[in-house]
């Protein structure tokens, strides 16, 4: 899975195949370097660090895909652990022009990941895509608003 950032404690990435397409606005997750089952078993420092990563991995997935012709309204942020049982950040952008995961109506995923799985793959983010949310977290991450978070 191609990797988007690395933080001490978490990476993020863009899955192979997303559970959204590039078009209707693009899925990365955040992953604990160190197995955790869920966000109750953070240390305090991790869990700050985790808040950070995806407020920052959020605002720069929103403006990077954005300046790429993606508009994205909004990121809908899930801690599902449903077919994974440890702890990973889903980031969905919502673009505004989606053209099957309509903007403003909730996403609709299948049952099980076995009806995922059969199911044609959906285009990930490219790597132009990551390479832009990549810069755009570093950017971020030294902007007096995170640099003191």
């Amino acid at each position: 899975m191609p990797l988007v950032f690395e933080s001490k404690s978490f990476n993020i990435i863009v899955p192979e195949r997303p559970h959204i397409s590039r078009a209707d606005g693009g899925h990365i997750i955040i992953i604990p370097k160190t197995e955790v089952e869920d966000r109750t078993k953070l240390s305090p420092e991790h869990a700050v660090e985790l808040m950070k990563l995806t407020m920052v991995a959020g605002e720069a997935m929103k403006t990077a895909l954005s300046s790429r012709g993606i508009e994205i309204g909004r990121i809908n942020y899930q801690d599902n652990g449903n077919w994974t049982h440890l702890l990973h950040i889903h980031l969905y952008g919502r673009a505004k022009n989606a053209p099957i995961q309509k903007y403003g109506a909730p996403l609709n995923f299948p049952a099980t990941k076995e009806e995922f799985l059969v199911q044609p793959a959906l285009p990930p983010l490219n790597e132009d895509d990551i390479s832009e949310i990549s810069k755009e977290i570093k950017r971020l991450l030294n902007t007096d608003k995170y640099k003191s978070f």
